[in-house]
């Protein structure tokens, strides 16, 4: 008589881990909104170079088959002005957020890597800027400077740097000590290479998750100023200008001016929950290996 043996047991699955790995049809939404966002920036006053075409005979004007989101207050219309805006609104933005790491890494990298009194002026100037409060500080020196969009972009490349300076800083004292930095300083390589081809890489995934929070974060900072016209010049496309501009038309048409204040969330609240999720992802996937 012979005797079967049972197959073996497949492996529980963990539902957690299945979860992750699976589709993500709300990271999916998130990355088709950034790209229409992207796509607006890139192609819109291209594809609708006659934004600023006025009617003032039709003035302003409610949505219509014609004007979707109607007109302000020169007959200009709002759909177009919307999409062209796109382009001050987040390039400036994207300015911000790129300077802001590019600071951060070189900062971070240095007082991290090499410590003692390198890594001391590093954490102090952080510490000096932490202690500054971005946007009125960038108010003040706006207003003196006469209130230019580059100047306003220079002014909160610096002060959005401290946050990146302290990110990378952790990230770099977190990699400083392992086996792989030891072996590659054993072998004679210079400090920078060893900063450069080898922590630099293991801690840039949390830093570009970053990026995208403060990318969030300066498009608040640079509407913000031009709402209070410090921004861009007046008759510009821009949604914190047009906001300023039309918040006056809320009778009329609303739409001139919750329209440019419902790009401003979306775009904010998608960079954010994209910067939560590639942070998130990094850190599972840290744990996991």
């Amino acid at each position: 008589m012979t005797t079967t043996t049972p197959p073996p047991a497949a492996p529980a699955r963990d539902p957690e881990k299945a979860r992750r790995s699976g589709p993500r049809p709300f990271g999916v939404l998130l990355g088709v909104v950034l790209a229409l966002l992207v796509a607006m920036t890139a192609l819109g006053q291209w594809v609708l170079p006659h934004w600023d075409e006025q009617d003032l005979v039709t003035g302003v004007a409610m949505p219509s088959g014609r004007h979707w989101l109607g007109t302000d207050e020169l007959g200009r219309d709002i759909l177009q002005m919307c999409v062209a805006g796109a382009r001050s609104t987040l390039v400036g933005a994207a300015l911000v957020a790129l300077g802001s790491m590019a600071i951060g890494n070189v900062l971070g990298l240095l007082g991290g890597y090499l410590g003692g009194w390198t890594d001391a002026l590093v954490r102090r100037w952080a510490d000096l800027l932490l202690a500054l409060p971005a946007l009125l500080v960038t108010l003040v020196v706006a207003g003196i400077g006469g209130g230019g969009y580059a100047l306003a972009v220079c002014v909160l490349v610096v002060l959005t740097s401290p946050g990146d300076i302290r990110l990378v800083r952790s990230a770099v004292l977190g990699q400083r000590h392992l086996a792989y930095v030891e072996a590659a300083e054993s072998l004679g390589l210079s400090r920078t290479t060893v900063m450069v081809r080898h922590i630099w890489p293991n801690v840039l995934p949390v830093v570009v998750a970053n990026t995208l929070l403060d990318f969030a974060g300066a498009i608040v900072s640079l509407s913000a100023l031009s709402f209070l016209g410090l921004g861009v010049p007046p008759g510009a496309p821009d949604w914190g200008r047009m906001l300023a501009e039309n918040r006056t038309l809320l009778y009329d048409n609303p739409s001139a001016a919750l329209a440019p204040a419902v790009l401003v969330v979306l775009a904010v609240l998608v960079l954010n929950l994209l910067g939560d999720r590639l942070l998130e992802s990094f850190t599972d996937r840290g744990r996991s290996a």
